[in-house]
């Protein structure tokens, strides 16, 4: 089974419909080497199916993002950057200066949910995190 048959059947078995505009944007997404604002989703889709709108790829977000298929992070400036989730979760360190993205191992995240839960009594989604501070290179030149 293709990774888009296998989301389409978790679509279809959590009450959503399968429509034609779900299904691309939903490749859109699981295809792109990372990140995408969902105006970069909707540029995307509308090369192949022009009638799509703006309003059709948020309420497709949003079912995506309660089915914990997609994250949502806002990555700095601008609008929210969405991305597949896959089986290797990973998160972003985001220097305030330079605006670099680093990559960081869930390894780091694994015992927070587990903490937070045990303290707060509050199920926490770290799925997606992105942290904010100085890299090594704006600290060594600042």
């Amino acid at each position: 089974m293709s990774c888009e048959q296998a989301t389409a059947q978790a679509l279809r078995e959590s009450g959503h419909r399968l429509t034609p505009q779900r299904l691309m944007i939903l490749s859109a997404i699981r295809h792109a080497d990372g990140h995408m604002t969902a105006s970069e989703i909707l540029e995307q889709v509308k090369e192949s199916y022009p009638y799509l709108d703006t309003s059709t790829v948020y309420r497709t977000l949003a079912v995506l993002k309660r089915m914990r298929l997609v994250s949502e992070t806002r990555m700095g400036a601008g609008e929210y950057r969405y991305e597949w989730i896959d089986h290797v979760r990973h998160h972003h360190l985001i220097c305030r200066i330079c605006d670099r993205v680093i990559v960081l191992d869930h390894k780091y995240l694994e015992d927070l949910g587990t903490e937070v839960l045990d303290d707060y009594g509050f199920n926490a989604d770290i799925d997606h995190i992105a942290l904010f501070g100085l890299c090594h290179e704006c600290q060594t030149e600042h």
